[in-house]
């Protein structure tokens, strides 16, 4: 029987993930701290609770693996409820940054018994309403593969991303924040930027925004406090990123100033974007790649440098 998942913030991902892991057949079982959240997804026939140390029990009664679905803010103080009252679980997490999460993790003495997680997938909604089943189907779900995680744990994690959907890219902490600065928190930032630009236009502009306006900025209609979660606790390599589009803006407006030409810019954001559609035609599949045997850490790290995915766990068929 598959074992039980315990998720830990019951939000958009949160409770995507209880969904599709019902649906893949899972026991699932989950906390929030808000009630209104308990009493919706109680409503939809979902176990939750806002009792996080009987939560936290039950999951160490069933071994179950336990997901982190909080804001930053918040991860500190869940894991280390969860050192105290179920050390002995696995650990995960769907958060957007992945260092800080780490890091958090080694602090409370769950280094042994974790393995970080972000699926790379969501809507500007938040809350349990906005979840879905399908949200994950055919997504990236990171699993991290820094040294020291355990295979066993490695497996379990990549099993539940597998089941709600997903395909897995293993990476190195420090590598998916640097690579999540520049697909996922700063597109935030420059969406945020392109609104205040819309609405500094007046009621004119706002009237002729159409498909490039709205599709630009429609992430920055998430609740401003998450993007502040996600942008402040990877503020290093978010600078590093901001520094490298403010050098390309700053070229763009020169050549616009001079020669009146924006040929250079758009040139390369095209070819880039066309880098992207043919990656994204043609995956590379890991295969052969056993966690637990000599070196499995070191070969998915080069996998996932690579861009392949993981659709299936060694000796299992794919899906």
């Amino acid at each position: 029987m598959p074992e039980s998942v315990c998720v830990l913030g019951l939000g958009l991902i949160g409770g995507s993930v209880m969904r599709a892991a019902r649906a893949a057949g899972r026991e699932v079982f989950g906390y929030n701290r808000s009630s209104a959240a308990v009493e919706a997804a109680g409503a939809d026939g979902f176990d939750a609770s806002n009792d996080l140390a009987a939560t936290l029990d039950r999951a160490a009664r069933e071994q179950a693996l336990i997901v982190v679905a909080v804001p930053m803010p918040a991860v500190g103080g869940v894991l280390g409820e969860i050192a105290r009252r179920a050390p002995g679980c696995p650990v995960t997490d769907v958060v957007s940054v992945k260092g800080p999460v780490a890091a958090e993790a080694r602090a409370r003495g769950l280094d042994a018994r974790y393995v970080g997680g972000h699926p790379m997938a969501g809507t500007a909604e938040s809350g349990w309403a906005a979840g879905d089943a399908a949200l994950f189907e055919g997504a990236t779900w990171v699993v991290s593969v820094d040294e020291g995680r355990d295979p066993a744990v490695w497996r379990r994690v990549a099993a539940l991303a597998l089941d709600c959907g997903a395909v897995v890219v293993p990476a190195a902490s420090k590598e998916h924040d640097d690579a999540a600065a520049r697909i996922s928190h700063l597109p935030h930032v420059l969406a945020e930027s392109l609104a205040i630009a819309g609405a500094q236009g007046g009621a004119l502009a706002l009237a002729l925004a159409a498909g490039s306006f709205r599709d630009g900025t429609r992430v920055a209609g998430t609740a401003p406090a998450l993007v502040d979660a996600m942008c402040e606790a990877n503020s290093e390599a978010l600078l590093l990123v901001l520094d490298e589009v403010l050098g390309t803006l700053r070229e763009a407006r020169a050549a616009l100033a001079e020669h009146s030409s924006t040929s250079a810019l758009t040139a390369a954001g095209h070819a880039a974007r066309q880098e992207l559609e043919h990656r994204g035609a043609g995956r590379k599949v890991i295969e052969g790649i056993v966690p637990g045997e000599p070196g499995w850490l070191e070969a998915l790290r080069e996998a996932g440098r690579a861009g392949a995915v993981l659709v299936a766990l060694p000796g299992e068929d794919p899906r």
